[in-house]
């Protein structure tokens, strides 16, 4: 989201919900790197204040990532400044909150006198994930809920009960290899049996029940394509595969193509507030979501089945658009005629999400 800040002396910049101090609330704020701090606004109307709201200093700062104590919250980061205020963060998809880690980490580096200076934490990777022993479990929770590279959700069958949002024993082994973060199936399976103990993942259905009932730590979890494992009801995050009364279960069930915020124009009211979008394929669909709340139900869907997707002119306000908005404005227009009016962080991300939705469309 950076890419437009170097005049301003930004190192990276974008929206982040950030936990209240005083009332533990969530709120989307617009947060700016700098060079020793971090800083946020308030975005109101379609415009960031001129002021700021807040500072957080960064010389001794310590970073937490992932931070996963927070219920439905998997993309959360912890930021303790150096008088032991804490900070948390959350990012709307997790290439996004580690890209936000990794550039504070270089601030936070930077600000070190130089004698004190460590590897930073991409310097330190290597071949760690490979020995079980150093594996970070809630890290490898963390990956396996990525909306591009994590576990595949899918619906299973066993015994004529029919199961949502799981997958089998030996995808999650396959997974766990296929990711390096175990060397062997043995040592998946291990490490699976452990993430059932931690109660990270839990069984459904019989065979995976009777096995962690009957079996020691170790044959616990079982490398089977018909024993049925999900994530645990405490990790179940926004924008994830989940049944729901008001809204069908296949409209959800969608392969997640893209995630981010984005301003959008109420239908009655006409004000903008800043929404986290999840745009789904088979069946196509863009959800929108309140990151201020933890509800992982949407609040709103639009079905881009025949819809049509035009940017609006960076001059002037477009017709249809209310309040002084303009720049990086996008349209939708689905097949009943309603129409959505959305802005965009930046030029290149509205580029992106039209080039996403058309792709589909």
């Amino acid at each position: 989201m950076g890419t437009e800040s170097e005049n301003n002396g930004a190192l990276k910049e974008g929206f982040l919900v950030k936990r209240g101090h005083v009332v533990q609330n969530w709120k989307v704020r617009w947060f700016v790197l700098k060079s020793d701090r971090l800083l946020y606004y308030k975005y109101e109307g379609g415009k960031r204040d001129s002021c700021h709201r807040g500072t957080i200093p960064l010389s001794d700062c310590k970073i937490t990532c992932p931070y996963l104590d927070y219920e439905n919250r998997p993309l959360v980061m912890k930021l303790q400044t150096s008088t032991s205020e804490e900070h948390f963060l959350e990012a709307c998809t997790r290439e996004e909150r580690d890209e936000w880690a990794a550039a504070i980490g270089e601030v936070v580096q930077k600000l070190k006198p130089h004698e004190t200076q460590t590897p930073s934490p991409s310097q330190m990777k290597g071949s760690k994930s490979l020995q079980l022993h150093n594996v970070n479990l809630s890290q490898v929770v963390d990956s396996m809920y990525d909306v591009h590279t994590g576990i595949r959700l899918c619906s299973h069958v066993e015994q004529g009960s029919s199961y949502t949002n799981c997958f089998s024993g030996s995808a999650v082994v396959d997974w766990l290899v296929f990711n390096k973060l175990a060397l062997t199936r043995v040592e998946a399976v291990t490490l699976a049996s452990t993430l059932l103990d931690e109660a990270s993942l839990r069984p459904i259905g019989i065979r995976s029940t009777d096995a962690l009932r009957n079996a020691a730590l170790g044959e616990q979890f079982l490398d089977d394509s018909t024993a049925l494992y999900c994530f645990s009801q405490s990790f179940q995050k926004r924008g994830s595969v989940k049944a729901e009364k008001s809204r069908s279960a296949v409209e959800l069930s969608g392969r997640v193509v893209k995630r981010g915020y984005l301003l959008k124009q109420g239908h009655k009211v006409k004000n903008w507030k800043v929404r986290l979008f999840v745009l789904r394929a088979e069946p196509t669909f863009l959800h929108y979501y309140d990151p201020s709340k933890d509800d992982i139900t949407p609040v709103g869907s639009i079905s881009l089945r025949g819809c049509l997707v035009s940017a609006l002119d960076d001059n002037g306000v477009p017709s249809g658009v209310k309040g002084k908005v303009q720049g990086n404005l996008f349209k939708i227009i689905t097949q009943t005629d309603t129409h959505y009016y959305i802005q965009a962080p930046t030029h290149e991300e509205r580029m992106d999400w039209i080039r996403a939705i058309r792709q589909l469309t």
